[in-house]
């Protein structure tokens, strides 16, 4: 009796299955966020394709592009985490084949959204100081005072509330004396992001502050080695 092999199936459906092995699983999927990265979104489309051809868990891809909404995006397009997390809750809620319309749906806004890693960058700096750096206590006047001894300890004492103020904020220290001049977040001049220094009040520190050591060794836009994972970016 002859047996039915995977061209006998392929040839009956007029198709051919996709197939790739674990290497070239995290080979595509780099493809993937590196395309949309770049911003072209044919090339995204065509790995999304790929991947969907091969049986890839479509909630993988859709984490990915989660992850790539906020590291890649950011704040030039605050919307693109919206629609990221968008797709990936219709995978769950419609599944596989018509979510691989939201997906397709995500990979072209993010592709063709302006670029900022700035919030990511922000983060990793923020991080390497707390790595590095002795941990600073919290300011008195930010301490929680809402116990019966925190008045005695001075927890509180000093505090301003910034919506008693006119314009809404007011100059004073949110941060440990070891890190009040440091600068984590500097808005790119990408999408939405431009406006966003004009937009923030202006600092005490600004005069002073300094960005902390850059863990991206110079490389602003690779994270640093230790968030690297499954080969994706």
């Amino acid at each position: 009796m002859r047996q039915v092999g995977l061209e006998d199936a392929e040839r009956a459906l007029s198709t051919r299955a996709q197939r790739y092995g674990r290497d070239e699983h995290y080979d595509v999927i780099s493809a993937f966020i590196k395309s949309i990265r770049g911003s072209d979104p044919d090339a995204g489309l065509y790995w999304l394709a790929r991947m969907l051809a091969a049986g890839e868990d479509a909630r993988f891809i859709a984490r990915r592009l989660v992850v790539l909404a906020s590291e890649d995006v950011g704040m030039a397009d605050p919307m693109a985490l919206v629609v990221a997390d968008a797709a990936a809750r219709a995978v769950e809620f419609v599944g596989l084949p018509e979510a691989s319309l939201n997906l397709a749906q995500a990979v072209v806004h993010l592709a063709t959204a302006p670029k900022s890693n700035r919030a990511a960058v922000a983060l990793w700096r923020a991080q390497a100081d707390v790595r590095d750096l002795a941990p600073g206590e919290v300011p008195p006047h930010l301490r929680d005072a809402s116990y019966g001894a925190a008045a005695r300890l001075g927890h509180g004492a000093g505090y301003r509330y910034p919506h008693d103020d006119p314009r809404g904020w007011v100059p004073q220290q949110y941060r440990p004396d070891v890190v009040a001049a440091r600068r984590y977040y500097e808005p790119s001049e990408h999408g939405a992001e431009r406006g966003l220094a004009a937009r923030a009040p202006a600092r005490p520190d600004d005069d002073v502050a300094a960005p902390s050591p850059d863990p991206t060794a110079g490389d602003r836009g690779a994270p640093p080695p230790e968030t690297l994972g499954s080969g994706a970016r």
